[in-house]
Order: C-alpha cells, then sequence, then structure tokens
C-alpha cells in the first residue's frame, strides 16, 4: 500500500492515513506529549508573527491592522532592510555551502581515524559552534590596535607602518564576518556527518569494487552519499539556518548597528525593531520574510540533494 500512496487521490491519502492512525492508535499517544509541545511553541508562534506582521503593534497598546503597509515599507522603502537583505544574502551564499562542504570533508577524513582519535578530532572540531566566547578569540585578532595578532604579525614583519583598523573600516568587517561564520560552521550536521558515515554499510564497498569504482571520489559520489540523504538533508538545514543567523557574529565583533551598517544582516535589523524600538509588528514583518527565504532555499537545497547519486 506504502508503494501506491502516489497515485492515490487526497481523499484516498487521508483516509488511509486515519485508518493507520486508530490502528496505531497507541503509538499516537507516545507522540503527543512531543506534538503538543512543538505545536505550542514552533508552530503556533509561527502564525501568530505572521498575523502581528499585518498589525501595526507595540506592545503596550492594542495591534492595530495596517494590512500590507509593513510589507510595502519593508520592501520598497526600508533602505537598510535591503543593506541588510544584500549582506545576509552574500554571508549565506558563502558561508553555506563552504561550511556545508566544509563539515562533509572534514567529517569524511575523521572518519577514517581510530575510536579514539576521532573521539578527540570530533570534539575539538566541534567546540568553537558550542563555544560562546570563542568570538572574542577573533576580537583579540582583527583588534584595531598593534597589539592585535594580525596587526602586530604585519607591523612586525614591515607590511604595515599603522595598524589597520578592521573591526572599524567596513571595507573589512563583512569579510570578517564570513571569517567567523565559516570557522564556527562546525556545528550540529558536522556531527550528522560524523554519525552518518558509520551507518554506511560495509558490504557496500566491496559491491562497489567488484563493480569497477577505483577511486575514493567515485566511492564518495556513488555509495557514500546516496547512503546518508538524511543526514546529509539535515545538515543543509543546520548549515541554511547557521549562515542565515550571522547577526550575533556581527553585533558582538561590531556594535549594533555596525559602521555605516556594513554588517547589518536581517537578523540585526529584526532585533533593532524588536527589541530596541518594540516595533513588533514591523518586527514579525522581517521575520516572516526571512522565514520564507528559509523554506525557499532549503526547499531548493533539498530538490539539489535528491540528485545526489541518482
Amino acid at each position: 500500500m506504502n508503494g501506491n500512496l502516489k497515485a492515490l487521490s487526497f481523499k484516498e491519502k487521508m483516509k488511509y492515513q486515519l485508518d493507520l492512525a486508530k490502528k496505531n492508535y497507541d503509538c499516537y499517544l507516545f507522540l503527543a506529549p512531543f506534538g503538543l509541545l512543538f505545536i505550542a511553541f514552533v508552530v503556533m508562534p509561527v502564525f501568530i508573527s505572521i498575523f502581528f506582521g499585518f498589525t501595526d503593534y507595540n506592545l503596550l497598546e492594542a495591534p492595530g491592522f495596517v494590512g500590507l503597509q509593513n510589507y510595502q515599507k519593508l520592501l520598497v522603502n526600508d533602505e537598510i532592510f535591503t543593506q541588510a537583505f544584500r549582506n545576509t544574502m552574500i554571508i549565506a551564499v558563502v558561508v553555506g555551502p563552504l561550511g556545508y562542504f566544509a563539515s562533509l570533508m572534514i567529517a569524511w577524513q575523521i572518519n577514517e581515524l581510530n575510536n579514539v582519535l576521532r573521539a578527540i578530532m570530533v570534539t575539538i572540531m566541534y567546540a568553537p559552534s558550542i563555544s560562546g566566547g570563542a568570538i572574542v578569540i577573533w576580537q583579540y585578532i582583527f583588534s584595531n590596535d598593534s597589539y592585535g595578532y594580525i596587526n602586530s604579525f604585519l607591523m612586525s614583519w614591515g607590511f604595515i607602518q599603522e595598524p589597520i583598523q578592521f573591526l572599524s573600516d567596513t571595507k573589512y568587517m563583512l569579510t570578517i564576518v564570513i571569517i567567523v561564520m565559516v570557522w564556527m560552521s562546525l556545528g550540529a550536521g558536522f556531527l550528522s556527518f560524523v554519525a552518518g558515515l558509520k551507518t554506511v554499510d560495509k558490504s557496500q564497498y566491496e559491491a562497489g569494487y567488484i563493480d569497477g569504482i577505483n577511486s575514493r571520489w567515485q566511492e564518495l559520489w556513488f555509495i557514500t552519499l546516496p547512503s546518508m540523504k538524511p543526514q546529509l538533508m539535515f545538515g543543509a538545514v543546520m548549515s541554511i539556518t547557521n549562515a542565515f543567523s550571522a547577526g550575533a557574529v556581527s553585533t558582538q565583533m561590531f556594535g549594533s548597528p555596525s559602521t555605516d551598517y556594513a554588517a547589518h544582516t536581517i537578523i540585526n535589523h529584526l532585533e533593532d525593531y524588536g527589541g530596541v524600538r518594540f516595533e513588533l509588528g514591523y518586527a514579525c514583518t522581517i521575520a516572516t520574510v526571512l522565514f520564507v527565504m528559509m523554506i525557499a532555499i532549503n526547499e531548493i537545497i533539498q530538490r539539489l540533494l535528491n540528485k545526489v547519486g541518482s
């Protein structure tokens, strides 16, 4: 029956799902607590945010319906959002793919180590993504004075005479955010790759050698990646989420807002209106646009990953 679900009409699919739920009601009872929490803290906030995006709401007064005015202001009249959108897309286009493939390649190499070395290397690689104070290291590296590591090195070797203002000069800011974000990109997606590589059936490699696979890259493309598609999907989602959440890095490195909004992202714009100005209706509009962007890009990435090994 499962193989013929695509051939059924929507009504027939719903009837089949309801019959399946009645037959396995005990399973759904166990899932109910998680389902209720997911609806209460994930699904409902999304719909509430979409609703408030059509209102003028400042937390102290009752929301007033304004229709599409917030969206018109955001997409047509808000020049800072245009800058934030541009910066966010540049970060996403560079950090997303680069962090994703770096995570996959590093996990692939670590998988060849013995158990002890693998555990040590995974810990070392994963640590930056969970260390809240890790960005402080980069502040010292790019410090504006002569005590900054980069400035100190360049001045000691005679490349420059005065310290470069890395954290103040707008032409360096976005590049620094990208460097830090790539360094922090080995997070949950990286762990999923490590776990996925351990689930690949070793007998498939032996069959592949018989069928003519004669290099590690062919082995990766035709056997390893198709065998870990769920982990690839999860890693893609986490990579997208990481790339679009660069606001914290920008704030910690350059303050909020950054000079001339050079490193201003959509997350920074959202925090500005939601947490500083308390224009929550407009902030919900920004959140909705960001949500739609992430869903659209996630769908594109999943379609591309479905072609891996096919």
